[in-house]
């Protein structure tokens, strides 16, 4: 059931897209880029592969329109999971998000 918006509340927050686009041109050395309109924060980066080797890249600070190369190459790309986790100055925000190459 619908509810009437109560001016006294506070709006629902926006939603947040995701700032991050992939270029796959090289399956074992996919690019990272920072397309969001703000910088992101203490950004790490998990690869989770089938040999379940584990691997954590530190980036820090990723600017926008910034690039960040991952090397797969101890790794098959067809196996590997990538997630990058960050931290959004705006509110202060972990975001996480997985993608596979």
């Amino acid at each position: 059931m619908l509810h009437p918006i109560d001016p006294a509340q506070p709006p629902p927050p926006v939603a947040y897209c995701v700032p991050w686009v992939i270029s796959r041109r090289d399956r074992q050395h996919p690019v990272v880029m920072n397309a969001g309109r703000e910088p992101v924060d203490f950004v790490r980066v998990f690869r989770d592969d089938v040999d379940d080797q584990k691997v954590v890249d530190l980036w820090g600070q990723v600017l926008p329109a910034e690039t960040m190369e991952l090397c797969l190459c101890a790794s098959d790309p067809d196996e590997v999971v990538v997630t990058v986790a960050w931290f959004r100055q705006a509110d202060g925000l972990e975001y996480v998000w997985r993608f596979v190459v």
